[in-house]
Order: structure tokens, then C-alpha cells, then sequence
């Protein structure tokens, strides 16, 4: 490995940093449109560079900054894509020390009054260069005040001046901001370009290392360059050339046993999964990366259901593509969603957790526990053969002994129904017998009472104005919906008596004519009682007395459904005090 000029060691991250947009790899997209921008001298003022940590934002920024001042070797070229990086222009802002190539770290420069020396800097033309530019790193760290001090440079900057700004975090950034810039997105990098990359530099540095190792090198980077440089460097420094130097480096289990843990999970055997993760986990593999792993092979898995083609990675080796092609043939996509998704929560938990073996476990126990649990798909089919068969029976169906377990039953909730299913050979209003039910209203009048109780004047209403009953025994109610009737009645209305009645109700809607709503028994009944009070002689002489007079009758009480049958239709009372009181 080569040394500097001051014989120190220098990393592979610096050694290795494109000096130009030839050596900067993965973002292609950008490097076309720059180029296109510099070739018809339509260059911005301002450029946003964003995307994760490491992916080259500011080495960008510093290859923008030498393309638009570089000289050539000859000390006549303009702004051009190809800096020829020998100039002193392009060798001093590659090394950091060009006095008008200001760069500027946001995370520890944050204030107004620092962009108050970048704005009055900006006023000053360059003392050297073409253009004085300004490179601002982690922008997002910028204050508020920060941030609306630059909006009127940005919006109208001196000819000489240039911003690139880079950032992580392009959310956090205000869009007046953004919307006077051009926006740049660089693209994590691919694992097969990352390892191509990796593999140039090794033999650059006569490194012999296994590809597989620098697939584990390029997975955990997560497509950032610096990062996998980073523990390239390290696994040299390891002295690891294989994938189980660098798996133990790295803290992960091999991909066979995690392979092996996931088929004994998929198996419920939760004693062998426990022991595996144990051994995994005194091989050095760490519990967090191991349900990292798990995560994603059930990522792979599923992905494999979609697309068979993509077990096809060189870097996962014949035999584990093998295995995985037939564990994602025998296993369900619901199955792999369900375990994705408690992957993920236990994740989301490993930070509150005693410890990160005790939550890989209890994470471990609980994917055993439901692993032989059917799908929906499984169990609604297994309902349905259930049900065909107990219709297609000749005999009644047997009842349970006192000793034995209660039968499940599927509920259907729809737009018009919401019931169990009704037993073969038994009355609409028939209800179990060993069922005691007194503690259920007894009437329909009863349940109308609860609801008011319950003072759920939204239900009530919907009720009194929406439901013409069929019929009702306690804990069966069978309507049909009056004209104008909420979707949701039986539903709410079902919910609503379960939880105040501590009882499974069944509410359905039927195909009989029902009867009038509570609400139109209220009007008609009080119709036929303004009638009645025409009729009484005092009235009658007052309306006559008073012609404009309107007749307007206010019950003493708010009468029931049941109180209002009572009231008879069209007939007089021999005694008007029913109407009236003894006054």
C-alpha cells in the first residue's frame, strides 16, 4: 500500500475518492445532466445534493467546484465536466485549501451570523478562480433565521458566485429553499456495482478476498461507498479473506444457519431454534443482526414467490439460492407477510428489551407459537367444509356435553346483516336452551329504553327513525331498513348491545315487511291525538274564538313505542282528564 508524502497511512476512503465524474460511480443520471448543463453554459447557480451518508455529496460538490474553475493543464480551458486535475485550481479544492472554494460544515456553523459571512463574502469577486463558490455540508443543520438569510442571494446571487449545497436529511429543508436550487438525488449503490467497485479497488491494493466476503462487505455498507471502504479497510486490517472472517468481523451468523433458524421456525420446533440462536450468538453473531438477517431472508423469500429469476444473485452461492428457491416454493405468502411483520415490531422493541438475546428469543418463541396457525384463506375453507357437511347431514346436529369444548362460529358482518350463522332445523326466534338470557332486555320497547339510558343519542335516533322490526326474542333482533336507513345500523347497533349487555348479540336484516319505525307510530299516534283534542268542546270553542290560532299538542311525558299502541285511533274519550289532567 502506498504511503503519502509524510509517509503516513492514508485510508481507502480518501485514497480511493473520484477526482473526477469518470470515477464516481452509481450516478450516472446526474453526471448527464451536468454535463449537458456545461456543454451549452446553462450551469446554476445553486445545486441541492442529497441522499445517505457516504454516497459522495460532498466529493460531488468538489468535482462541480473544480469543473467550473478549472484552467487545463495549458491555463486556458473553461468550465468543463473533465477537470483535468492537475492545475493548481483543481489540486487545491481537492485537498480543501482553494481560498475561493469556501466550504462550510451547516452542523457546527448554524446560526444567522454565519451566513451572514457567507453572504457579505459573496459580495466580493474571486481573488484567483472563475467563480468564488460556496460548498455547505449537512444544510438541513442550518437554523431558521439561518435559512431565510440566504433566500435573497439565492434568489438574485452576483454573477461569480456558485452554492452547492449537500444534505442528508432534504426534508428538513425549507422549499423556498429548494425551489431556488436544482436538485440533485444520488442513488445508494446497487451490491453488484458496489462489489465490482470493491474488487477493483483489492486488486488495486494486491488484496486477495472472496467475493462472498465482499458481498457481506457491500450488504452491510446499505449502498453507501464510504461505509463499505470503510470496513474493507477494516477486514484487511483483520487479515480476513474469507466470508467467515468477515461474517465474525461484522457480527453475522453464516447465511446457511440463518437459513437453518429460519426453517426451524417456519417448523415450530421453538427448543431447536432457541439452541441455534444461542450457538449463532457465542459464534460471535450479534442477536440484532441475526433478526436483521431473518427479516431479510423473509424479504428474499417472498420476492423469490414473485420472481423466481431472483434467486440468481452470485453472491448468494448455488446451494443458497437452491435452498431458498425451495423453502419459498413450500411456504405461503401470508405466512411470510405475518413474519415479516412481527420481525419488524420485534425490532422496533429490541431497544426497551432487558437485553438483545432475551428479545431474539422471545421474538424466536412467538414466530414458533404461530407458525402452525392457519391462514384466513385455511381457516374460512375449513369453516365452510365444516358447515357443508353439517347441512348436507341427515340427522340434527350433536349437542355438546358438559364437558366438552364450545363449537367457533364464523360471524359475517355486511351492509345488511350482522349475525352468526342460524343453526340448521331450529326457529328464527329459537334461542339455546342452556343460554340464560333474563338479564337481556325482555322487549324491543326494553332495548329502545337501554339505548336512551346509555344516552347514545345518535343510535337512538337511527333507530327510532330507521328500523322496522320484524321480529325479537332477547339477544335477536330481525329488521328490514326503512327508506333513508344508515348501511351501518345493524352493525352499531349490534356492537353497541354486546358491550352493554356483556352477550353476543345477533342482529340481521330480513326479507319479511316489517313494522312501522318508533318514529312513525310518534307522528301518526300524535296525528290522532290533536284529533281527539279537536274534538273536546273548550278546544273547539277557543279555535273557533281565535281563527288564525294554530293547535299545537305537547305530550306531558315522551310516550313509548309500547304506550303509543295503547292510544286508540280516531276514538273519543268519554273523559277529557286523560287528556287534559284534573286542572
Amino acid at each position: 500500500m502506498s504511503d503519502d508524502a509524510h509517509g503516513a497511512y492514508q485510508v481507502l476512503a480518501r485514497k480511493y475518492r473520484p477526482q473526477d465524474f469518470s470515477a464516481l460511480i452509481g450516478q450516472e443520471a446526474m453526471v448527464r445532466v451536468l454535463r449537458n448543463a456545461f456543454e451549452k453554459d446553462r450551469i446554476h447557480h445553486a445545486y441541492v445534493l442529497t441522499g445517505v451518508r457516504g454516497i459522495g455529496k460532498t466529493t460531488t460538490a468538489r468535482i462541480i467546484a473544480k469543473g467550473l474553475n478549472c484552467i487545463g493543464t495549458d491555463g486556458t480551458g473553461g468550465p468543463t465536466v473533465e477537470p483535468c486535475g492537475v492545475c493548481e485550481h483543481c489540486a487545491s479544492i481537492m485537498e480543501s485549501r482553494h481560498v475561493d472554494v469556501i466550504e462550510m460544515d451547516a452542523a457546527s456553523n448554524t446560526g444567522i451570523d454565519d451566513v451572514r459571512e457567507v453572504i457579505e463574502a459573496a459580495k466580493y469577486r474571486p481573488a484567483m478562480a472563475r467563480y468564488k463558490v460556496f460548498i455547505i455540508d449537512e444544510t438541513h443543520m442550518l437554523s431558521k433565521q439561518a435559512f431565510n438569510g440566504l433566500l435573497k442571494t439565492l434568489e438574485e446571487p452576483p454573477e461569480h458566485v456558485k452554492f452547492l449545497f449537500a444534505t442528508t436529511e432534504i426534508r428538513k429543508m425549507p422549499v423556498t429553499v429548494l425551489s431556488r436550487c436544482q436538485r440533485f438525488d444520488l442513488r445508494r449503490i446497487d451490491p453488484e456495482r458496489l462489489i465490482e467497485h470493491l474488487a477493483s479497488i483489492c486488486e488495486a491494493e494486491s488484496v486477495e478476498i472472496d467475493t462472498e466476503a465482499l458481498a457481506l462487505i457491500a450488504r452491510a455498507a446499505e449502498g453507501s461507498v464510504r461505509d463499505s471502504l470503510s470496513l474493507l479497510d477494516q477486514a484487511i486490517a483483520d487479515g480476513g479473506k474469507d466470508a467467515a472472517s468477515v461474517r465474525t468481523m461484522l457480527g453475522l451468523a453464516d447465511r446457511a444457519r440463518v437459513l437453518d433458524l429460519f426453517g426451524l421456525i417456519m417448523k415450530g420446533d421453538a427448543k431447536a431454534a432457541i439452541e441455534e440462536l444461542r450457538d449463532q450468538h457465542k459464534s460471535g453473531a450479534d442477536p440484532e443482526a441475526t433478526l436483521r438477517d431473518l427479516a431479510e431472508t423473509t424479504h428474499w423469500l417472498s420476492t423469490l414467490k414473485i420472481s423466481p429469476d431472483l434467486a440468481n444473485n452470485p453472491a448468494l452461492g448455488a446451494d443458497t439460492a437452491a435452498r431458498g428457491a425451495e423453502m419459498a416454493g413450500t411456504l405461503g405468502m401470508r405466512v411470510l407477510a405475518r413474519t415479516w411483520q412481527m420481525l419488524l415490531k420485534a425490532l422496533e422493541e429490541l431497544s426497551r428489551a432487558p437485553s438483545a438475546i432475551m428479545a431474539a428469543e422471545m421474538t424466536i418463541i412467538r414466530l414458533c407459537a404461530v407458525s402452525d396457525l392457519p391462514t384466513p384463506e385455511e381457516l374460512v375453507k375449513k369453516l365452510t367444509d365444516e358447515q357443508a357437511g353439517s347441512a348436507g347431514s341427515s340427522g340434527p346436529a350433536p349437542t355438546p356435553g358438559p364437558g366438552s369444548a364450545p363449537q367457533a362460529r364464523l360471524s359475517v358482518a355486511s351492509s345488511n346483516a350482522v349475525a352468526a350463522p342460524k343453526p340448521q332445523g331450529m326457529a328464527q326466534t329459537s334461542v339455546a336452551p342452556e343460554q340464560d338470557l333474563s338479564h337481556l332486555p325482555q322487549s324491543f320497547e326494553a332495548v329502545v329504553a337501554l339505548i336512551s339510558e346509555k344516552k347514545d343519542g345518535e343510535l337512538l335516533y337511527d333507530v327510532e327513525t330507521g328500523l322496522r322490526l320484524i321480529s325479537y326474542t332477547p339477544g335477536r333482533i330481525e329488521f328490514q331498513p326503512a327508506t333513508g336507513a344508515r348501511e351501518d345500523l345493524s352493525g352499531r347497533l349490534l356492537q353497541a348491545l354486546s358491550k352493554w349487555t356483556d352477550h353476543r348479540w345477533i342482529v340481521s336484516v330480513g326479507d319479511a315487511p316489517g313494522g312501522e319505525t318508533i318514529s312513525e307510530m310518534r307522528s301518526e299516534q300524535m296525528h290522532s291525538l290533536e284529533q281527539r283534542v279537536r274534538k273536546n268542546p273548550l278546544v273547539a270553542a277557543g279555535l273557533e274564538l281565535f281563527k288564525d290560532a294554530e293547535l299545537l299538542v305537547i305530550p306531558r311525558k315522551r310516550m313509548t313505542s309500547e304506550e303509543l299502541g295503547d292510544v286508540p285511533h280516531g276514538e273519543d274519550l268519554d273523559d277529557d282528564e286523560d287528556l287534559f289532567g284534573e286542572d
